[in-house]
Formats: C-alpha cells, structure tokens, sequence
C-alpha cells in the first residue's frame, strides 16, 4: 500500500486566482509559458517543502482591478492507494496512521484521506508574512472549498517529514551544485559517514599519497622548504607539509568532483562536459538523495513518501535523450509531477497522466482528457494521430483543420499573407486530417477536453458535411454548421474546386504552367477526350436482382462550357502536394483582400474568436 497527493487547490498565488487539479502518481504538465506550470509546483511546494522561506510579495494574486490580495490558501488532499499508484482508494496502513495521528479522516463512504491547508497572508504590522498549516475535517466540495472553516486545535506545528517534496528547479548545474551544501548532491555528501577505524586506514592511505605526490615532484620540493622557513616565526619549531589530496576524511566533499566519459581512461570532469549532460547528471542526483533518504526512514522504521517535481527536464537534451530520462524519472518511488514544453515528452506519458494549462480571462485554468467519454479506438488515434505524430498541437492557442493537402500547405501562407505574421508565432497550428467525418473527430475530442479553440475548414460536399455535422456534434453538442464561428463550408465541392468557381482560375492555370509548362492543359484535352470518367452512382433505382446502386461511366467532353476546369481539376488531382505549393505561390501575389472570399472568412473568424 502506498499514499497519493491526488488533489491539489489553490488561491491568491502568482498568477493563480482559485484552481483545482487533480494528480495521478505521474502528471505532465503542459502548457505555453507563463500558463502556470512553475506556479503549481511551486504552490505544493509551499505547503509541502521549503519554498515559505522563498516566499515574497509578489507570489500574491493581482486582481482584474490590479489590487494585490492579501492572503494564498494551498489545500492539499492525501489519500492511501495500492502499490501501483492506481484503482480504488483503501485505508491508510498502520504506519501512516501512526505517522499522521487523529488528522486522519473518514468519507462517508469509508474512503479515508488526510487534508492539509496552508494558509498565507502578509504582516502589514511586522513585515513579512505568517504562515500557518491546518489539517480540514473535510474536503469539501469545489468551488466551495475557500470558506471551509479551520480549527486551532488541528493546527500543525511541523510539516509531516515522511511527506516530502522535492523540487528540481529549470536551472540546474551539478558543477555549480558540488559547490553547494544545500544542494541535492551538497546533502548526500554531507551524509557521508565512515567507521573511526576506516577513518584512520584512508587518512593513512591518503598520506601516503601527498608523500608520494611531493617526493615525485621536484617543484612541491622546492616549495615546501621555501614554506619551511615559517619555522623562524615559530621560535624554530614547526614543519610545512604539502598536502596536493585532502588530508582529512571530512574535508574529501570539499574538493569531490564527477568525471564522465565513454572510457574509465577517457573521462573528464563536469565542468567540461555540456550543459545537456550536467543537466542530466543534475537530476540523478536527485533520485540518489530520494533513494538515499527512503533508506534512512526505513532504518528508522518510519514511512517515506517522495514528491518530485521536475521542471523542463529536456532542458539542453536532444529527443532520445529525453525520452531515456523520462524513463529514469518516472522509474523513482513515490509520485512524480514533470513540467514540460517538450512534445517527445508528452508523447510517452498516459493521456490520463496529462495537464493542459493555459491563461484565461480570470488567471490560470487547467484541463485534461476525458478518457471516460473516448472509446478506445478514439483513445488510439488521439495517441497516434494527435500526441505521438503532433505534439506540437499540445502547446497550440489554436487549431485549424482542414481536410486535403492542398489546404495544409496553402492556409498557413495565406494566413501569412493576410495577418503579415507566421501563424507558428502566433501559437496556431493548421492541419490536414487527410479525409472527413471521422477524422476529424480525435482532432476534435482532442480541443475540446484541452480547451483549445478549434476552427473547421470543409469541403462543402453534401456527404462531407453530413460527417462533419455529426462527428462535430457528438463532441460540441447540437451545431448550425453553416452559421458556426469556428466552421467555414466550401460551396458544395472541394478546395481546388472553390477555386475555380470563385474566379481564381487564371491562378491554378498559371501554377500548372509553371509545374508542367504552358501546353499541358491543351495535351491533356487532347489525350484524354472523349474518355470513360470513374464510374459514377447515378439516380436511378437500385437493380431489382441484387439491389445494388446502377453505376455509370460518362465520357469526357471539354469542350463543354466548363470543360477546361474540369480538366484543370483533373490535372492538379495527379501530383498534389506539388501544384498546391505552385497554387498557393500565385495566390500569395494577390493583394490580401482579393484573396478567395471563404479563405478571408474563415482567417476573420480566427481573429473574431480572439486568438489574435
């Protein structure tokens, strides 16, 4: 049995005005910067570490009326699960009910929790601020949780020290950090201990070594009888001794350096190593002092349970090498807590394991996947299609889809040239889902649970449409499709066919001429006239024998009033991704309010929802 922070509040802190979120043993925090992701673990760091010593004025919350509150609430709830961090809660086992005392509650169900409160506020008499820590009698419901009421008699004087949270900053260094005592590798070696006997048998060794050291070279000679002459202010007594490798024991942390190479004869000290591999190394320190400090309290016989959070741990790493120590985090006992722009990141956590943050209009607000309401098959393509192969789309202010290739390549240029600005700087991410209907729908679940804005670009095709309505329906609820803010319809065909019927055929001429040259469009008449199209579903009644659809082929004819962009269509379908660079290229010369109307629309209706 083991223990999990499984519910974390908090109120007036930095850029948090109230939030909720809940934590399964490992959680990846996700977000743009300044989404809030340092403020939340900074927040359990207050109420379950050392950050009050950190604390100043402005971590509190500044309102819509730039008047900065007075007081930050942290509500912490602790709950005992099973050794797998996972199913339903259990009671706490004898260890932890002996550690955490009658703070210990009951659910009416049974379920038992211990909830911790820290509460903040600045001394306008003293200075400084006083902080003070309550266990709740309840845990109430949210959003009601701030005005739960706290009893002296359930104040704590001390943090519960099996309960402990551990915080690896963005910034880490193990060069700088062999320096400092207060560091993770600072503590494990100050908790280096050897028997009195072994003292005496290293510190004999150790000399033997300086003796040796000294008498090899002729300038420590030389420099310990110039040192020797100290003796004439000591009345002629005293001896220089030279000592290259720390004499005593204790002082060996003092000069304790890391080497690290591909060889034990080919290694070289941190300080020469690049900032990903001292990063690195930084970090598995800490799992060393965790592993370290478990083992004193199992010595002691008392319980130990680890929070690590780990801020940016793909800081200076290249993919595979975050991949590896995502693995070597997650491996750790007791729960992990991982903040992270990294898409390769993200892409190996659980979708249930995700927490999206983001700025709303009143602070920080966090969202996740429902994985209840996505079937498994959904839950599959949201990892292929979405997590593992667009990660990006984690870190996105918005998403457009589209069905076709020749729209995720035209729609960002347009945009470029309509806003005069990438769309990738402004956080919005255009994408093809290659088909309709349900394509679109992973995409979707995917933007609505993660609370991003999502925008529709259809091809406007009866049965397209129909698809588009009722996958976007299932997720959005009962949608106008045709008069939605975020969806844009084509006028009953597709992209290429837009264009044409919208007056840009001279564009897509000009775009084949410069991919195939000026008589394409005539060789192409010339060689497929009068030719079987693809069969195609008539209206007739379906055959009374087997009662299947009558199909038919018609013959090409472009000499009929739309014949040349009908061929125009044709020759574009037979090299895709090519012709729509060429297309969008001659597109892009147009001023950027003679670009196709429906393309404006839908650019205005990114711009309407405020992403802008």
């Amino acid at each position: 049995m083991s223990i999990l922070v499984d519910k974390v509040r908090i109120a007036g802190f930095r850029g948090i005005a109230e939030l909720e979120i809940t934590l399964p043993r490992v959680t990846v925090l996700i977000g743009t910067n300044n989404s809030g992701k340092t403020s939340v673990i900074k927040a359990m760091q207050l109420a379950l570490g050392d950050y009050s010593r950190y604390l100043a004025e402005e971590d509190f919350y500044i309102d819509a009326d730039d008047n900065r509150i007075e007081s930050i609430l942290v509500d912490v709830r602790v709950v005992a699960m099973d050794l797998e961090g996972k199913g339903k809660p259990v009671l706490f086992d004898d260890e932890w009910v002996e550690h955490f005392g009658d703070k210990i509650r009951s659910e009416a169900n049974g379920d038992q929790f211990l909830a911790l409160r820290t509460e903040c506020e600045q001394d306008r008499i003293k200075g400084g601020f006083s902080i003070t820590r309550f266990a709740l009698d309840r845990w109430p419901d949210y959003p009601n949780w701030k005005s739960e009421a706290t009893k002296r008699k359930n104040q704590l004087r001390k943090r519960f020290d099996a309960l402990s949270f551990i915080s690896i900053d963005a910034q880490r260094d193990i060069h700088q950090e062999l320096r400092e005592k207060s560091s993770f590798i600072g503590k494990v070696l100050s908790s280096v201990e050897y028997d009195k006997a072994d003292i005496t048998k290293l510190e004999e060794l150790v000399k033997a070594v300086n003796d040796e050291a000294v008498e090899k070279s002729q300038p420590l000679q030389d420099l310990k009888e110039h040192l020797e002459q100290l003796n004439q202010s000591f009345q002629g007594s005293g001896e220089a001794e030279i000592t290259p490798f720390p004499k005593k024991i204790r002082d060996l942390s003092k000069q304790f350096t890391v080497h690290f190479g591909d060889q034990a004869n080919n290694s070289f000290s941190m300080e020469y190593h690049g900032m990903g591999t001292r990063s690195w190394a930084s970090m598995l320190t800490v799992k060393a002092f965790v592993e370290l400090t478990g083992k004193n309290h199992q010595e002691e016989e008392k319980p130990f349970f680890p929070l690590i959070a780990a801020e940016e741990p793909e800081a200076h790493l290249h993919p595979n090498a975050q991949r590896k120590l995502y693995k070597q985090l997650i491996a750790s006992n007791g729960q992990i807590i991982i903040s992270t722009h990294s898409p390769y990141l993200a892409a190996l956590a659980n979708q249930s394991e995700l927490r999206a943050l983001s700025i709303a209009s009143l602070g920080v607000c966090v969202n996740q996947l429902n994985v209840d309401l996505v079937d498994p098959e959904d839950q599959r393509k949201l990892q292929r299609e979405v997590i593992h192969s667009r990660g990006e789309l984690l870190f996105s202010k918005a998403i457009v889809l589209s069905e076709g290739e020749t729209e995720e390549q035209s729609l960002p240029q347009l945009f470029t040239k309509y806003f005069g600005d990438n769309a990738f700087s402004m956080g919005i991410n255009f994408i093809g889902v290659s088909g309709s209907g349900a394509k679109y729908r992973p995409f979707l679940r995917f933007a609505y649970d993660f609370n991003i804005p999502v925008f529709v670009f259809s091809d406007g095709e009866v049965k397209t449409t129909q698809e588009l309505k009722k996958n976007y329906d299932k997720i959005f609820g009962e949608t106008d499709i045709g008069n939605s803010p975020n969806i844009t319809i084509l006028d009953g065909t597709d992209f290429e066919g837009y264009l044409l019927d919208s007056g840009f055929e001279e564009s897509i001429k000009d775009a084949i001429v410069k991919i195939d040259g000026p008589d394409k469009i005539d060789k192409w008449i010339e060689k497929k006239q009068g030719t079987q199209e693809k069969p195609q579903k008539t209206s007739q009644p379906p055959c009374e024998t087997c009662k299947q659809p009558i199909f038919e082929s018609p013959l090409r004819d472009y000499y009929s009033p739309d014949g040349q962009k009908k061929a125009m269509l044709e020759i574009l379908d037979t090299k895709k991704p090519m012709y729509a660079q060429a297309v969008t290229e001659q597109l892009c010369k147009l001023d950027s309010d003679k670009l196709p109307p429906k393309i404006i629309e839908l650019f205005k209706k990114i711009k309407a929802g405020r992403i802008l």
